[in-house]
């Protein structure tokens, strides 16, 4: 059985190795867009809407990242800003029907991307796989909070 700090090494770098890959394959299913892009869209239609503050904070990045990464979403008509109803002053970022129409392309495209490289596991793997990355996640946002 690998040694603690040798498995820590293999996660790491098999993990680096799964990032590098995700950003290419967002490159090529929209050679505008980066993976960033891609995570601000999803975030949005999860939320329905939210500020770019919001944004910067749940993602832990910089205002300055986010406020580029939306105006060249805005630029490509995915995004719009719209004012909150509740109170004017504030501007909430909302997916436009052509942002919707391109984040399920690009998600059912990479859905199955995945069931071609799951094929050949079977359901317990694939169901441990999951509950895995959901513990490891959900220990990482509990650490970022």
């Amino acid at each position: 059985m690998p040694h603690r700090d040798e498995s820590v090494e293999t996660i790491q770098r098999e993990m680096t190795a799964f990032a590098r890959r995700a950003r290419a394959t967002a490159a090529r299913m929209h050679p505008e867009l980066s993976l960033v892009s891609f995570t601000l869209l999803a975030h949005l239609e999860d939320q329905r809407g939210c500020r770019a503050t919001d944004l910067a904070a749940h993602y832990l990045l910089d205002k300055s990242t986010v406020s580029r990464q939306v105006a060249a979403l805005e630029r490509l008509g995915f995004v719009e800003r719209r004012l909150d109803p509740d109170d004017h002053r504030v501007q909430v970022l909302h997916l436009t029907e052509s942002g919707a129409a391109m984040l399920a392309r690009v998600g059912a495209s990479r859905r199955e991307v995945f069931r071609e490289r799951l094929a050949d596991w079977d359901e317990a793997d694939l169901a441990r796989f999951a509950g895995y990355l959901l513990r490891y996640n959900a220990t990482t946002q509990e650490r970022l909070s």
